[in-house]
């Protein structure tokens, strides 16, 4: 069964309280809307996956998530999931799996029992969890009554739909209050089934819901640590690329891609903590579709592998060992920028220089040499 993912990500979190909205609050170092998008993308099943929400934002605050579509959300959430589904019309799926970006520790054995659910028959399946807690009616924090709890349950996302039903459902229902899919679905006549939910698979509202999503997800993440090195001789005729930083010199670096020497320690050190082979693996140079190819791309990669594993980068450390040029001027940019690509803060990568004291073919003046330690925390 084809099947496609939508994340909703163009709510403004004004609950939440604080700038920049809370889709782009960080969870143990990484936004809450990569940690939720990179569950779907890594899911064997599901196909493509496509955001809703601001698209300059979500370049700005998530630059890992840049190779996915993004469609301009709506007033309401109902309004986006309308959109989401729209854009899905060129290319439908069979099946179409909407997520709130909200909910960044969906297991992955959810989205397997709700798209199990479409594949028995169904027209739609949600994840629930049976509400245990004593319901009270009250007024003006007096208590009225006590609510049966039989048949109520707490209903989360990502909710499944059968895709031509539930965008027809959608188009019939545009303008109504709806406050899921499941209710769009419901108000259709589909039948909605439930399947278990998760307890981790909590929605991010409040600053107290970001915290407990913390402590989530430190119980179940471990330290690792990578190390790379890379060496690539001078050359001239090519820009000089460092850390994803133009630095102005006579001479550029030789390789494949753009040689930046900085970068490819770093992904070396990231691919390694994962125990996924190097560079070289992930972009071979014997593919010409890496020819000159912006370095910034590979960090990226090593980054979403990461976040696709269930892991956040906790600390990257480079050292450029060179005679010339001189680093300290461009370390600040290098740092920034090495922060950006991987979605971390400023203070969670560190860029340095050496020298060997004239000694070996970087005192020679013949090329720079990099080496990178990186930290991550994996399940």
């Amino acid at each position: 069964m084809r099947i496609d993912a939508i994340i909703l990500a163009a709510g403004s979190g004004t609950r939440f309280g604080t700038t920049p909205a809370k889709q782009f609050q960080l969870l143990a170092g990484l936004p809450i809307l990569v940690r939720a998008a990179a569950a779907f993308r890594a899911h064997p099943r599901v196909r493509r996956v496509v955001l809703v929400g601001d698209a300059k934002a979500i370049e700005r605050q998530c630059p890992s998530m840049s190779g996915l579509r993004v469609v301009g959300g709506g007033a309401t959430r109902q309004a986006s999931a309308r959109a989401g589904l729209e854009a899905l019309e060129d290319d439908p799926p069979e099946a179409v799996l909407i997520h709130d970006a909200a909910r960044p520790l969906v297991p992955g054995w959810v989205i397997d029992g709700v798209c199990d659910a479409l594949e028995n028959g169904v027209d739609a399946a949600v994840p629930a969890l049976p509400v245990t807690d004593t319901l009270k009616v009250a007024r003006e924090g007096v208590v009225e009554g006590t609510v049966p709890r039989d048949g109520l349950y707490r209903v989360q996302t990502p909710q499944a739909f059968r895709y031509r039903a539930i965008l027809e459902a959608h188009r019939a229902c545009a303008g109504a209050a709806c406050t899921d899919d499941a209710a769009v679905a419901e108000v259709a006549g589909l039948k909605v089934r439930l399947v278990p939910g998760a307890e981790e698979n909590v929605k991010v509202t409040t600053r107290e819901d970001l915290e407990h999503a913390e402590t989530l997800v430190a119980a179940r993440l471990r330290p690792r640590v990578g190390a790379g090195f890379d060496v690539h001789r001078f050359a001239a005729g090519r820009p000089l690329m460092l850390c994803g930083i133009h630095v102005p010199h006579p001479l550029g670096l030789a390789g494949h891609s753009d040689a930046d020497v900085g970068i490819h320690a770093l992904c070396d050190a990231l691919y390694g903590a994962l125990g996924e082979g190097d560079i070289g693996t992930a972009f071979p140079p014997s593919d010409p579709r890496w020819k000159d190819a912006d370095s910034a791309r590979f960090l990226r990669h090593a980054a979403e592998r990461v976040a696709a594993r269930g892991g956040c980068v906790l600390h990257a450390d480079v050292t450029l060992i060179c005679e010339n040029p001189k680093i300290a001027p461009h370390v600040a940019a290098m740092r920034g920028r090495l922060a950006e690509l991987m979605g971390l803060d400023l203070v969670s990568v560190s860029v340095k220089a050496t020298t060997t004291e004239g000694l070996g073919f970087a005192g020679r003046g013949e090329g720079i040499a990099a080496q990178a330690v990186a930290t991550v925390l994996l399940p």
